[in-house]
């Protein structure tokens, strides 16, 4: 088997595991759009796999007023586009044993970043994506922390774990139409997420978590064979509580839509 979509933008593919997507989409003969903050992360994508494998754009998904026009660039230059990879995430520590520790404009960025800015973008793009008349998708990476949080850092998991419930909606609702949404829940990796510039109090940061080549081996078998959830690693071990809720979140939506 292989990834069904050929044109894919992966927003946030300038490190970590967007960038690992980002190749091996490269890798299995689709056409990526990368998109990130970093000019020269990108630039250097571009240069390495030509032109014709891959494309770039410098954008900041925190401004939230500039999504529209961002989303229009993007389907005039790329009309064949059929999936998007929604990938951007921060991650802050958060302790309310000292309150004056907490600077809430931190707070506020990393929910934009996390929650606000999917959204969005999946407003902007749902009508391009739902006029197609081939399959398309949108793919989402949370986390295994939307499932169980942690205490270090109680906005990212609440943020992630806000992704989680919307996209339980959004799939629910898409379920008749020709998008495909996906949800990836990464356990810790190794990647710049605990980076020590952000997180000083996270010792080796870099080196907490699954190896990123392991992480991206197991990720990709489970796109590939066409899975709605992608848990990985230690995130496997928690999914029967997850089947649970998904069974109780399914006997919701049939008492409310009358039996149906």
């Amino acid at each position: 088997m292989s990834f069904p979509y050929k044109t894919v933008l992966v927003l946030g593919s300038t490190s970590g595991i967007g960038l690992a997507i980002a190749e091996k989409l490269v890798e299995n003969g689709s056409h990526v759009i990368a998109v990130g903050r970093r000019k020269e992360n990108l630039e250097s994508f571009v240069s390495k796999h030509g032109k014709d494998k891959a494309s770039s754009i410098q954008f900041d998904i925190t401004n939230l007023s500039s999504i529209p026009s961002f989303v229009e660039a993007v389907i005039k230059e790329h009309p064949t586009l059929d999936s998007i990879i929604i990938n951007s995430g921060i991650q802050r520590s958060l302790n309310f044993t000292h309150p004056q520790s907490i600077d809430l404009s931190v707070v506020d960025s990393e929910l934009t970043t996390n929650y606000l800015s999917p959204l969005h973008l999946t407003k902007a793009f749902l009508p391009f994506l739902q006029s197609q008349s081939s399959p398309t998708s949108l793919i989402f990476t949370t986390s295994g922390l939307a499932l169980t949080p942690i205490v270090r850092c109680g906005n990212y998991c609440a943020s992630k774990a806000a992704m989680h419930h919307l996209i339980l909606v959004l799939r629910e609702q898409l379920k008749e139409s020709n998008v495909k949404v996906v949800e990836i829940l990464p356990p810790a990796v190794q990647t710049e997420l605990h980076d020590a510039k952000h997180q000083p109090d996270m010792k080796d940061g870099g080196k907490i978590g699954m190896p990123l080549e392991e992480f991206m081996a197991e990720c990709w078998e489970g796109l590939v064979e066409g899975k709605e959830d992608v848990p990985v690693g230690m995130v496997r071990m928690q999914w029967g509580w997850e089947e649970e809720r998904r069974k109780r979140f399914g006997g919701m939506v049939k008492a409310m839509s009358g039996g149906k």
